[in-house]
């Protein structure tokens, strides 16, 4: 116990800060970050497509129960898909603005009502096994892995210089993106 939260240290750490780097290393698209045309003004980021955001969600995941793990059920789970399913579902390309709304939100009232997830009837314990740790830690390192196997044949083939153009533009989601968001 550390400051009153379980730590479980293994390979799986290594595992999953790998992939949280591959995850950075795959952040593209500075330039094509847009501002949606209407009344909202939603900061709209047309190379985060689904691929790149459930790599993310899987790394963040596999990370807080690593870390954390009696608070990855509210930390992890419910946060990430808070944030996703409008990604996905209400507003394409505004996953970043999702993410920093309901991440501040849940720090908020997490800060106020700590116990909440450390030993309200609403509290929910992780297994801390080590089978599970790894588990989770090789699926985020292998969803990324993937993700950048595929940026880098992006880069590639369209010639794409990563740190100053969108490197998906001309697919069919990042075209979608755009054309709702203009």
């Amino acid at each position: 116990m550390v400051d009153g939260v379980f730590m479980n240290g293994g390979p799986w750490n290594i595992m999953n800060g790998i992939a949280g780097i591959i995850n950075i290393v795959t952040i593209s698209g500075w330039f094509g970050i847009i501002i949606s045309k209407d009344k909202q003004k939603d900061m709209i980021w047309p190379d985060q497509l689904w691929f790149w955001i459930i790599a993310y969600d899987v790394w963040n995941f596999a990370y807080v129960y690593n870390c954390v793990g009696d608070h990855s059920f509210y930390a992890g789970a419910a946060l990430l898909i808070s944030c996703t399913i409008p990604a996905f579902f209400i507003k394409k390309g505004a996953w970043l603005q999702h993410r920093a709304h309901t991440l501040a939100f849940w720090m908020m009232f997490t800060m106020s009502f700590p116990e909440f997830v450390t030993s309200s009837k609403f509290a929910v314990q992780s297994t801390h096994s080590d089978g599970a740790l790894m588990t989770v830690s090789g699926i985020a390192l292998a969803v990324n892995i993937a993700v950048l196997v595929y940026h880098v044949y992006r880069i590639t083939k369209y010639k794409r210089n990563p740190f100053t153009q969108t490197v998906y533009d001309g697919l069919a989601a990042s075209d979608e993106v755009i054309k709702e968001n203009s």
